[in-house]
């Protein structure tokens, strides 16, 4: 069975379905059992669409699916239906959502025991037994970390800086290349400067609980330009309650020692330090172009001017790489003793450069996450005495895995547990930001987005506050 359409090297399976009921947590499961193949969900009939228009070939595989049910029992029919016919089993069930350790919270938040919720997840969901103790030993930590969060008169504060040295294959986040933009980065800060005093206004009386300036790359800002940022913040905003200020340094050929000093001199208590891998031969595939050794200097640096909270990130599945090559960076990461270590399966995203390279040329990159991968990830977190404290999925990500944040005591990252949670409003400022508002402990949520192109984020800024104006207007 070969598939007609341009998807080189894949399958296509067709999925009918007679109600517009489902489509996202059918793809999704499918997805997971065939990550290779191209799989589409199509409401009604099939003749409904001329199969020559939607490039269905005789030789692709045709399902029908009826929708007109319960939605648990819908998705674990499917689950089961493809794990006899593909012989496989899912670590995460039928699970499609993104964030697990949800549902154990609200069960935990019911009155339910451990056991309780072990048989809830594993019977409704089918998830396995170790990702369900996995789901249920963080949910517990997180509301500890949490304990101290005004949900209801508080507020955190996301800013991007989308600049990067360079952009990395993998990456679909809102980046662009600084030696082009250099000339206009003090005007984009002239407009997060806007954003802030709409923020000094609307927020006022307002529990500010973390900051977190991502991006991008934060650290492509020069040492004055990074006094300047957060200089303003200060100036306008009311920092005193602050329980965690993060500025992602990801990228070692971004670090300096002026940029450290700054900001440590301003306040900033936990950065990123981000190797991805500890190998060169895979970083200059991915585009990064720093090097192993430059890693090294980086995070040694940042040691030495105090930070006593660094996180480092890795992801599992990334091209041609093994489960030596992951023990390797395990191992060199353990010599540096982070105070986190974030661990994340690759997945991706439609909007990469290496999805792009994927779908032009056909290339297998042999990216494959294992459960072999991420034991020797989670053993080398349990060597530095890091503890699981949150966890997130992706659509398509590799192997059906999580990506999980292990930290000291301590040190877990408070704002990532409140974006990936959802209960606490996040105001985002800066091109291609999204500022979440939660109505109420356990009530709705909506966004507004900022526009990701820079320019047009700069041309607009009166635009971007008036979105969040009316966001947090709303009753």
């Amino acid at each position: 069975m070969r598939s007609s359409t341009i998807h080189l090297f894949i399958e296509m399976q067709v999925i009918y379905i007679k109600e517009d009921k489902f489509q996202y947590d059918i793809h999704s499961l499918y997805k997971a059992f065939y990550p290779e193949q191209d799989i589409r969900v199509i409401v009604g009939q099939r003749g409904c669409v001329p199969d020559k228009e939607m490039d269905i070939s005789p030789d692709d595989e045709i399902s029908f699916i009826d929708v007109n049910r319960d939605k648990n029992d819908l998705k674990r029919s499917i689950y089961k239906d493809l794990s006899i016919k593909t012989g496989k089993l899912l670590p995460w069930g039928d699970l499609t959502g993104i964030r697990p350790t949800r549902i154990a919270m609200n069960l935990i938040d019911e009155g339910m025991s451990d056991d309780e919720i072990r048989t809830y997840m594993m019977e409704t969901y089918l998830v396995s037994e170790e990702k369900t103790n996995l789901a249920i030993d963080i949910a517990r930590r997180e509301k500890r970390i949490l304990e101290g969060i005004d949900y209801e008169n508080g507020y955190s504060l996301y800013i991007g800086i989308p600049f990067c040295p360079t952009t990395c294959l993998y990456c679909s986040f809102t980046s662009y290349p600084i030696g082009a933009f250099k000339g206009i980065v003090d005007d984009y800060i002239s407009c997060l400067e806007k954003e802030i005093d709409y923020v000094a206004e609307a927020f006022k009386g307002k529990t500010l609980d973390t900051i977190y300036i991502g991006g991008g790359t934060p650290t492509t800002l020069l040492p004055d330009q990074i006094r300047r940022l957060i200089g303003y913040l200060q100036d306008k905003l009311d920092l005193s309650h602050v329980k965690e200020f993060t500025v992602e340094s990801g990228r070692p050929d971004s670090i300096t020692r002026d940029k450290l000093i700054a900001m440590k001199e301003m306040g900033v208590t936990r950065i990123s330090v981000n190797p991805q891998t500890m190998s060169d031969e895979t970083l200059k595939l991915i585009g990064r172009q720093h090097t192993v050794a430059q890693l090294i200097d980086s995070f040694n640096m940042a040691r030495e001017e105090g930070f006593d909270n660094i996180n480092m990130d890795i992801i599992l599945g990334l091209p041609g790489e093994t489960d030596r090559d992951v023990q390797h960076t395990i191992d060199e990461i353990i010599k540096l003793s982070p105070d986190e270590l974030t661990v994340h399966s690759l997945a991706i995203k439609r909007g990469s450069k290496l999805a792009e390279v994927m779908r032009e040329k056909g290339v297998d990159y042999s990216m494959k996450n294992t459960e072999e991968m991420m034991e020797i990830a989670r053993k080398g977190a349990e060597a530095l005495s890091l503890k699981p404290y949150y966890l997130y999925r992706q659509k398509n990500i590799s192997g059906n895995f999580e990506n999980t944040g292990y930290a000291k005591e301590g040190k877990a990252g408070i704002y990532n547990i409140l974006i990936n949670e959802e209960v606490q409003s996040i105001v985002a400022l800066g091109a291609g930001t999204v500022t979440k508002r939660v109505f109420g402990e356990g009530g709705r949520i909506e966004r507004c987005d900022n526009v990701k192109d820079v320019k047009l984020y700069m041309d607009n800024i009166d635009e971007m506050i008036q979105r969040k104006r009316e966001l947090f207007e709303k009753s």
